[in-house]
């Protein structure tokens, strides 16, 4: 064999910038550098007067059918005004390119550059605007499904479970905890008033690492790469789980920026009493979701930390925590 197999590599941003500069008739003075490492990497493309995103899809992330159905999304949101990170094709008209890595062939897109920085924590009015983003992309796409995952109870739960079991022991205090809350968590979803809840197409991922602020709070939402079929208000549950956690559980700091999201989001569509009494239930969901992932994702994102003390400590610290605040046990 001319090397040793590999389930995971990084690819040269030296030698992708002449690709890019070729594929994208960019010019010889378009750069490229590595920001991210992770499920996916991300690489920064610039030039004289701009900057774009390189996205590169781990092996066997995304079919090419799933990364279309995103780019599909991305442009129809883009057609119809929201402020988005939007695909953009090479010379020949293409958004999918297919790199030969060592573990096999990868995905790869180019994105547009989102306006603005990254900002752990906002004022009020960034809160209000994102509440308002969410809910035009939400209203866009309330009905309509792609050709991805669809988040069911079970994908949230039971499928995530199977992945932290790999790291967590059987009979630990904090795997007791997991299997008690996943089963009266899946009893909550049974009890929702589904004819009260929106369906539609979901982000899943809206928190501040995947939006960009500028100082005039403009807001660029980006990283569809979660993106599926499922109710709506799992992105709203998402982002105010993240935001009590940013804000460390601090009513005084977190409740002015979640009223002010939720006051966003309302200006633009409803959510009804349903949906908002199903959201404390739904962030911890979320967390048992996205504890999965690490666990799932381990050989090429969390193998830096990703222990079973690790996941004692996120169990203990976020999710029991987020679980009892809610006093979700007790309904």
């Amino acid at each position: 064999m001319s090397h040793f197999p590999v389930t995971n590599s990084n690819l040269s941003a030296a030698h992708l910038a002449p690709f890019l500069q070729q594929r994208y008739a960019l010019g010889n003075d378009a750069s490229c550098q590595l920001i991210k490492a992770g499920i996916n990497d991300t690489y920064l493309v610039s030039g004289p007067q701009y900057k774009m995103v390189f996205r590169v899809y781990s092996y066997n992330w995304r079919t090419r059918t799933e990364i279309n159905e995103e780019i599909k999304l991305l442009l129809e949101l883009k057609e119809n005004g929201l402020s988005i990170s939007y695909p953009i094709a090479d010379a020949e008209g293409h958004f999918i390119q297919v790199l030969p890595a060592p573990e096999g062939d990868r995905f790869a897109v180019l994105f547009s550059y989102a306006p603005g920085q990254k900002l752990h924590s906002f004022s009020t009015e960034a809160h209000y605007r994102i509440g308002e983003l969410m809910a035009r992309l939400h209203r866009a796409t309330q009905h309509q499904q792609l050709q991805r995952v669809t988040y069911t109870p079970a994908v949230l739960l039971v499928d995530s479970l199977q992945q932290v079991a790999r790291f967590l022991s059987a009979g630990s205090e904090e795997m007791d905890f997991m299997v008690a809350a996943q089963q009266q968590l899946l009893r909550l979803f049974q009890q929702a008033d589904t004819a009260h809840i929106r369906q539609g197409i979901v982000h899943m991922d809206v928190w501040f690492d995947n939006l960009n602020i500028t100082e005039q709070n403009e807001v660029t939402l980006f990283d569809f790469d979660f993106c599926g079929n499922g109710w709506l208000c799992l992105d709203i549950a998402y982002y105010i789980l993240q935001l009590h956690n940013v804000e460390k559980y601090v009513a005084a700091d977190y409740q002015p920026k979640m009223d002010s999201f939720v006051q966003g989001y309302a200006s633009i569509t409803p959510i009804s009493d349903e949906e908002r009494r199903l959201l404390p239930m739904l962030g911890v969901s979320m967390y048992f979701f996205y504890l999965g992932i690490q666990c799932q994702r381990f050989d090429n994102w969390s193998n830096s930390f990703l222990s079973e003390n690790y996941l004692k400590r996120f169990v203990n610290g976020l999710v029991k925590r987020y679980y009892d605040m809610y006093e979700l046990g007790n309904l």
